[in-house]
């Protein structure tokens, strides 16, 4: 793959030529946004003579790489640039951009893997909230028997912010009491 983006419209230009997805209308809107943004690149005199309908689109399209072409790199730039703002679909579909997404595309995998917590699903998550909701039943039934229950509670508090501590030893000394 070339460099700069000269070298990607060279590599792209056939594919452009043949996509019966650029028709006379997109063409039209793609000149017209070099003509109007950036009249360095495509002048009022060059942009009719690309918008002559009486000239088959896909004639047109290759005249009008060929002439980017051969202003530079920047006006190569800003045809992509255009292409990506009218024609996504035709943009994504580049040989360039998939052989730079096929190049990406294991580093690609890996971001978006990075956000997926674990793949086992609903019924995996409902069968561990069981049984934490069951450890929590179980101790606290546990606890109203005397079993002392409510001393480890004050001994995990040791490891707790102040408010969680109090709240905690509150409890624990509450329950002895009784």
């Amino acid at each position: 793959m070339g460099d700069g983006f000269r070298d990607q419209l060279i590599e792209d230009s056939a594919f452009l030529k043949a996509d019966r997805r650029l028709d006379t209308e997109l063409v039209d809107k793609l000149i017209l946004q070099l003509n109007r943004i950036y009249p360095q690149i495509l002048t009022d005199k060059e942009a009719t003579k690309f918008r002559n309908l009486d000239v088959p689109t896909s004639v047109r399209v290759g005249e009008l790489l060929t002439h980017l072409q051969a202003k530079g790199e920047e006006a190569c730039r800003e045809f992509y640039r255009a292409l990506h703002l009218h024609v996504e679909e035709v943009y994504y579909s580049l040989p360039t951009r998939l052989r730079l997404r096929d190049y990406l595309g294991p580093l690609a995998r890996i971001y978006h893997q990075k956000y997926v917590l674990n793949d086992r699903g609903p019924l995996f998550f409902l069968g561990c909230f069981s049984v934490a909701v069951g450890m929590a039943l179980f101790y606290y039934y546990s606890e109203s028997k005397g079993t002392g229950g409510s001393r480890a509670l004050g001994m995990a508090a040791l490891g707790l912010k102040r408010k969680a501590q109090e709240v905690l030893i509150w409890y624990t000394e509450e329950s002895l009491m009784k």
